[in-house]
């Protein structure tokens, strides 16, 4: 007995011996039909779950994929995870190919094992063939996802990406033209726009079909980043393929027109399309519309609206805003007013973005009453208003320094459910300190910051000019730093702002730090920059320094402008070097650089300054002869030189021609006619002047009452200038500190002569071209001082 179940066991043993080399054979020969019966013997005889001989990972990949393709379709999937590790490109795609089409199978196979193995490589093939099952399988967001982890990969070409999805198509994978659409829809998402070109032209090559669905896609991307020259180029392509075009391309199409600036050519491309049965829609007229608004053709815009009634279709919402916003851009508001009222007639509902826009324009025109009116309509009309409606009322009330009413409209924001952002709290900011406020703009820069919004450059930008204009550098050194330390990057506006305030306050030390600073951070300092800088060290009498800076202005490609040669031409005439500023007016000249008025008025005051008025009446004679009309200090500038060297007549001949010109006399002009004969000793003549000028409505200040008091003192005649000096009091005026009144007194009573004299203050032209005081010498700027 023993001995025969000896035998049987060796017999049994000798059996499964056989069995596996059969098994083994077979599989070795893939033709064998035998190969899946054999192993299905062998796996039901055993434990499924159990590995009967060697380990997964000493499989060839022939058998690995025989393995993995019995386990999914006897629904195995835990046992899948022990071929993990064995995965290659090559066996994902044998595994999908041997599914037979069976799509659960091979979706079972992706989802359990493939996309679990994070680090896994894949080739440009398997990703290609997972993505055919997918898209067969409708799961086209998974198939978008495995096309973008394919486009992305580095070093792999158009062709390849292709070429991959190509060759998936063949065998029992199926194909789907769909999956072409998905990869040119993929590379317009992921804006990678001239490789979606690119792919679309290979496709057309190899004739695979690409839908017009696809097709506008790449077009609309294209058109939308502006490659217009491209997007035609394709364009033609598409036509030339004989793809069935559509409505949609049409729409692309005429944006790339308007975009373009090619209005002319709108007509005959949509007539080209209505040959091909394709006509313009809503879509198409509300382009055109909006188009034809930015652009400022308006008549245009009207023309499109009003035909389109004959194709059937009426103006929308849309059309009536581009309508009312280009009519605003173009100043005509009132226009815009009577279509918001045609726009109600139709039975139109106007939205916040038609309100805003007529707001927003009434805004910018400081019509304070209009825009509350506006304001007021759109609330009635159930109209909510939103951060942009409340910014424009908030910023039109600061700018006119109603800043009670912009805080009530401001209040009022958040009772609305509206939390204000950056754009309304720096609008707020800049109402401050435009009033200047700046202690209350940095309360609402507190409550910005405890309202978790982050400053930028704007808003800092914005306090900063505040603290410069009221000369609070300190503070406003300490804003820049912790600007800095916010990560905020300042930008030309914030380094100009500051390097104008320090000039403003003569620390050119710190002025030039700053410049310094800007240029090591790439911040290109312009013509602005460079005129603050030479603006400042022409105030403070450093000339070489204001040359030095001009030489490397100009070694920078920067070229100087009026307001250049204005700043340097005043300085040097200031410092009585007339000389060197005629010859920059020379140069400026030769460069076909336009003085302006600012910069004659200057040219003036050098040739009276330099004892030459009459190269000074010359000038000012060729200056109206080229159409440059003087003004009141042209005039009295000349005015005081002539009479400054005795040329009285010639001195009245240009006050006559100032009258003809329109310029009436002002109280600087009687001030320096007044002061010419008080010099001269004509006293009569200069109380005759007095006179005229209370006649003509003009009451004298206190420089009227000093050139007499010092013209009588200088005659002998002491009571005249008592009785002027008791005038000049009984009319409010002092002397410019009371010591120098004491002193006038105290000589009055010791019967000494007390005489005063003009002081004047250097004139200056600033950096943004702007004369900073009158260059008469005997005007109203200025302080009288006592001649002891």
């Amino acid at each position: 007995m023993e001995l025969f179940l000896l035998n049987q066991k060796h017999t049994l043993a000798i059996l499964r011996t056989h069995e596996r080399y059969n098994f083994i054979t077979s599989l070795l020969n893939p033709a064998s039909k035998f190969s899946f019966r054999c192993l299905q013997t062998i796996e039901t005889s055993q434990n499924p779950y159990k590995e009967p001989f060697s380990s997964a990972t000493n499989l060839p990949d022939s058998l690995l994929v025989e393995k993995i393709a019995f386990n999914l379709k006897h629904g195995n999937v835990n046992s899948l995870l022990s071929y993990q590790l064995r995965l290659n490109p090559s066996v994902i795609v044998d595994v999908l190919c041997r599914c037979n089409g069976d799509l659960q199978l091979g979706q079972r196979f992706i989802d359990s094992l493939v996309l679990k193995g994070t680090n896994f490589k894949h080739s440009s093939v398997s990703l290609s063939a997972m993505i055919h099952v997918f898209v067969r399988s409708r799961r086209l967001s998974d198939a978008q996802a495995l096309i973008l982890r394919m486009i992305r990969r580095s070093g792999v070409s158009r062709v390849e990406v292709v070429e991959a999805l190509v060759s998936s198509t063949c065998g029992n994978c199926g194909t789907n033209n769909l999956v072409f659409d998905l990869l040119i829809r993929t590379y317009v998402q992921a804006r990678k726009l001239r490789e979606g070109t690119e792919a679309f032209r290979i496709l057309r090559s190899k004739a695979y079909f690409v839908s017009i669905n696809a097709c506008n896609s790449l077009l609309g991307g294209l058109v939308k980043i502006g490659w217009i020259e491209l997007a035609w180029e394709v364009h033609r392509e598409v036509v030339k393929s004989g793809i069935e075009l559509n409505v949609y391309t049409l729409n692309i199409m005429v944006n790339a027109l308007c975009k373009d600036g090619k209005f002319g050519d709108v007509k005959s491309f949509l007539s080209e399309m209505e040959g091909n049965g394709v006509y313009a829609d809503m879509v198409t007229c509300n382009t055109l519309i909006g188009a034809y608004c930015r652009e400022g053709l308006l008549e245009e815009a009207f023309e499109i609206m009003n035909s389109m009634a004959d194709k059937g279709l009426k103006p929308s919402l849309f059309t009536y805003n581009a309508i009312i916003n280009g009519l605003c851009k173009k100043g005509r508001y009132a226009r815009a007013k009577e279509i918001l009222i045609e726009m109600l007639n139709v039975g139109l509902s106007p939205d916040t973005t038609t309100y805003n826009t007529l707001l927003v324009e009434s805004c910018r025109r400081d019509n304070l009453s209009e825009a509350e009116q506006i304001f007021g309509e759109m609330l009635r009309q159930g109209v909510a208003p939103d951060l942009v409606s409340f910014s424009s009322l908030i910023a039109v009330f600061s700018r006119s320094r109603h800043l009670d009413q912009a805080l009530v409209y401001f209040r009022d924001m958040k009772k609305f459910g509206l939390v204000p952002d950056n754009v309304t709290y720096t609008v707020l900011m800049h109402g401050y300190c435009r009033n200047g406020n700046v202690l209350e703009a940095l309360k609402i820069r507190d409550e910005m910051l405890e309202q978790g919004c982050v400053l930028d450059v704007v808003a800092y930008n914005t306090i900063l000019n505040g603290l410069c204009k009221e000369k609070m550098l300190t503070a406003a050194d300490n804003l820049f730093n912790e600007m800095l330390e916010r990560g905020a990057l300042p930008d030309f506006y914030t380094f100009t702002t500051l390097i104008h305030g320090h000039c403003q306050d003569g620390n050119m030390t710190k002025a030039l730090s700053l410049f310094g600073m800007m240029t090591q951070r790439n911040v290109k300092p312009d013509i602005v920059a460079y005129n603050t800088l030479i603006d400042g060290f022409c105030k403070v009498g450093e000339m070489e320094k204001a040359s030095e800076l001009w030489d490397g202005m100009i070694s920078r490609k920067i070229f100087p402008n009026h307001i250049t040669y204005g700043i340097l031409i005043n300085a040097y005439c200031s410092v009585g070097h007339v000389s060197e500023a005629f010859r920059l007016w020379d140069v400026m000249i030769e460069k076909g650089i336009k003085p302006t008025l600012v910069t004659c008025n200057t040219v003036i005051k050098g040739y009276c300054r330099s004892g030459d008025s009459s190269k000074a009446d010359e000038f000012l004679g060729r200056m109206i002869a080229k159409g440059v009309a003087p003004d009141h200090i042209s005039y009295n500038t000349l005015i005081n030189g002539l009479l400054r060297e005795d040329n009285t007549d010639k001195a009245f001949l240009w006050i006559n021609k100032m009258e003809k010109d329109g310029l009436l006399p002002d109280i600087i002009t009687y001030n320096v006619v007044m002061n010419g004969f008080c010099r001269q000793g004509r006293m009569q003549e200069a109380e005759l002047v007095l006179r005229k000028m209370i006649e003509k409505g003009i009451n004298p200040d206190r420089s009227t009452y000093t050139a007499l008091i010092n013209g009588h003192v200088t005659q002998d005649n002491l009571n005249e200038a008592f009785r002027f000096h008791d005038e000049m009091l009984q009319r409010g005026f002092v002397p410019d500190d009371v010591e120098q009144g004491m002193k006038f007194m105290g000589q009055r009573e010791r019967g000494q002569n007390p005489s005063f004299e003009w002081k004047r203050p250097p004139s200056r032209v600033d950096a943004r071209g702007e004369e900073a005081s009158a260059a008469d010498p005997s005007g109203r700027p200025g302080s009288i001082v006592l001649r002891n």
